[in-house]
């Protein structure tokens, strides 16, 4: 009896042991890796051509539009711009050299340059290049893309229990959305990545976890 005990005792202890050693692995395992180098690139150029352009328009809008509120009628009638309404049921003339249409039109060209440059940037910082499970399973290091080509992107190293899930990867059409505790926003893995083992990232980085 106690024999029958002792193997009936092996036989439930050993497969928890075995994933226990499959979630604490001996070595550092790249469970995800997705290289977008020329992509980010192009997204880099793109940005910076919109943000070029953009400050040259706000530029041109600020030095080369003149305000004609003080000119004669005369003058006022070569410079102004009038508009007119569907069938001419309506139509007004605007001054755009007026210190409202200038400031406000510079600053709005300076505003769309910016705001198409933090987007890029907000969308490179928060694509995911790499995820690796340091050896031990309880440090996970998070890499994400660069402007400025492979291996320049942030690194984040925190412990497994800060990292989770809050989609299957199954369940995520195109990114797989992680979540990393102190941070405001979701990191992004792109599923045209490889997941190198499907079996040990569901249990441990793609685990769902309340952070």
């Amino acid at each position: 009896i106690m024999t029958y005990l002792n193997e009936t005792q092996l036989k439930t202890v050993q497969p928890a042991a075995r994933l226990c050693t499959s979630a604490q692995p001996s070595r550092d395992v790249t469970l995800f890796r997705h290289d977008r180098t020329r992509f980010f690139r192009l997204l880099g150029l793109f940005c910076g051509g919109q943000f070029l352009f953009w400050t040259y328009l706000g530029h041109f809008a600020y030095t080369g539009l003149r305000d004609t509120g003080s000119a004669t009628e005369k003058g006022r009638a070569k410079t102004s711009t009038t508009t007119t309404g569907l069938a001419g049921m309506w139509s007004f003339e605007m001054n755009l050299g007026s210190n409202t249409w200038r400031f406000g039109f510079t600053l709005g060209c300076l505003t769309v340059g910016a705001v198409i440059v933090g987007l890029g940037a907000l969308f490179c910082s928060r694509s995911v290049s790499q995820v690796v499970l340091h050896r031990g399973g309880k440090m996970v290091t998070v890499s994400t893309q660069s402007l400025l080509g492979p291996d320049r992107g942030r690194r984040i190293t925190v412990p497994l229990s800060q990292v989770a899930c809050h989609a299957h990867r199954h369940e995520s059409p195109s990114f797989i959305p992680l979540r990393v505790k102190g941070h405001k926003f979701y990191f992004l893995l792109d599923k045209e990545g490889t997941v190198n083992n499907a079996r040990l990232f569901d249990s441990t980085v793609g685990a769902y976890r309340p952070l």
